[in-house]
């Protein structure tokens, strides 16, 4: 006679426990009695049965509006959408819940728990950044709102990891100009750039990539335009040795400024370009 092995018991076991578990959670979900669902979803939030959680609480949102148990339900509900990474949702319920419930304990920690959520939302640098500086301003709200807060340290520290994505996504932008040859674009793309993070570490970068910007741009101008864009690349030069005297790029800089002086001695000179000299 051939019995089972151990591996096929076991098995079976897990089976039949989980078809009994199944089988006691859609009992759940088309039960009537409130206790009995709210105790069930909040062991399955604990436990971490996020996606078992969900559809009760979805449910219990309904049938416990306008009583005491509502708070509750409702922080538990954005908790689990936090729970499965459905941080949208998450955020969403987080808001709601400071608008519904303004009196409740949990409030600060709901609006930091949604801004939290918009954090996460926050893409790497190379994509668009609307979900970084929403993550900003509802930091930044928080911080307002609460400035003795446990949680401002923090809250600052993350705060500046945004902007330093939005640093880094501005320098690609205008560099990005500039490999593509759209000088005009990156002179202006590069200054608002140097202005809108004055600690940025492209700053000497940006100022240098200025001057072969306007450089570049001026070659390519028709002579009647030529003169002034040259200009703008002497004063961008001016501006780059003064701000970073010590600069690994000053060579090169220089060259850039010594070319541009002499290409409008040359443009001064020449009668078809200066009335002067007809």
């Amino acid at each position: 006679m051939k019995f089972p092995s151990l591996w096929s018991v076991a098995f079976g076991a897990f089976l039949v426990s989980l078809l009994a578990q199944c089988s006691d959670y859609n009992k759940m979900l088309k039960s009537g009695n409130l206790e009995e669902k709210l105790s069930y979803a909040e062991a399955a939030l604990d436990s971490g049965n996020c996606f078992r959680a969900l559809p009760l609480y979805d449910e219990l949102m309904r049938l416990t509006r306008g009583t005491e148990r509502a708070p509750d339900v409702h922080w538990n509900r954005a908790l689990t959408h936090d729970c499965i990474n459905d941080f949208y949702l998450s955020r969403y319920y987080f808001q709601s819940f400071v608008k519904t419930f303004p009196n409740d304990a949990r409030v600060e920690k709901a609006m930091f728990r949604a801004a939290l959520c918009s954090y996460y939302l926050s893409p790497e640098s190379s994509l668009d950044q609307t979900d970084t500086r929403t993550a900003i301003d509802e930091l930044q709200l928080f911080m307002d709102r609460y400035p003795a807060s446990a949680l401002r340290d923090s809250t600052q520290n993350m705060i500046e990891g945004l902007r330093g994505k939005l640093e880094v996504k501005a320098f690609e932008n205008a560099r990005l100009y500039h490999k593509t040859g759209n000088y005009k674009s990156a002179t202006i793309a590069m200054a608002h750039a140097i202005e809108d993070y004055p600690g940025s570490p492209y700053q000497e970068e940006l100022q240098f990539l200025i001057i072969d910007s306007h450089h570049r741009y001026a070659a390519q101008s028709t002579n009647r335009r030529k003169l002034e864009r040259y200009n703008d690349a002497i004063q961008a030069f001016h501006t780059f040795a003064s701000r970073f005297p010590e600069s690994a790029r000053m060579d090169e800089a220089r060259r850039l400024f010594d070319s541009s002086v002499q290409a409008i001695a040359e443009l001064e000179s020449d009668p078809t370009t200066n009335p002067a000299n007809r």
